[in-house]
């Protein structure tokens, strides 16, 4: 009786720290989610603009896209971390994109969505991931942005096909992508069935992972 009395008031102090730290986690995407626009907004936008999917272009980076890219990569992060009162600057980014672009060796690739006028307006950035605390993943998608008027569109979930159909061509039959657990993004990797990565202590740090890269690429269309 007194170890159920025990065991019963462990597992109760567990389901509270368990909901209060979903609580908290539910807080943290609400607040960072605050300046997304509706997906409908940005349905309405594109009307208005008179694009459409069909109208943007998916590709591999090249050499020309280094000061787009790192333009790009300024304003989304600093969109999508807002609450952050100092975000990486453009000297910042440019060096760390200038010295991805040193690599030649086939570690990584990066996938521009760019629209009708040329802008580039999101990415995808992937690599490859050979890490001990993780050895059942292979590859890494490293970022994943998108402007906030062209987010919900279906433009990301287009990234990802052309990730997971680049590793697939290299071999690579698995992924994952490391986050925080308060981006609204998210929610984003559950729908397309990513895993939740847990450390050993059993907490969540935003971490998703796909074992399958096929079933992944499956639901991902490239166009």
């Amino acid at each position: 009786m007194i170890n159920f009395i025990v065991h019963g008031f462990a597992f109760l102090h567990l389901f509270k720290q368990y909901a209060m730290n979903s609580f908290q986690l539910t807080i943290g995407r609400f607040i960072m989610g605050l300046k997304r626009p509706s997906r409908s907004t940005n349905r309405r936008r594109l009307r208005e603009w008179g694009e459409t999917l069909e109208s943007f272009t998916i590709r591999e980076v090249t050499d020309q896209d280094l000061l787009p890219l790192v333009d790009l990569h300024v304003q989304t992060w600093a969109d999508t971390y807002w609450t952050v009162k100092q975000p990486p600057t453009h000297e910042t980014r440019e060096r760390q994109w200038r010295e991805v672009f040193k690599q030649q060796d086939g570690s990584w690739c990066c996938f521009v969505v760019q629209n009708r006028a040329g802008k580039l307006i999101g990415f995808a950035h992937g690599v490859h991931y050979s890490h001990p605390d993780m050895p059942g993943f292979e590859g890494e998608l490293s970022k994943i942005y998108l402007l906030l008027e062209y987010q919900r569109l279906g433009l990301g979930r287009l990234l990802i096909g052309h990730i997971a159909r680049k590793f697939l061509g290299q071999g690579i039959r698995s992924m994952l992508c490391f986050g925080v657990p308060q981006n609204p993004s998210n929610r984003f990797y559950e729908t397309l069935h990513g895993e939740r990565l847990y450390d050993k202590k059993g907490d969540f740090h935003g971490g998703y992972g796909w074992k399958d890269l096929e079933k992944l690429a499956a639901i991902c269309p490239i166009d």
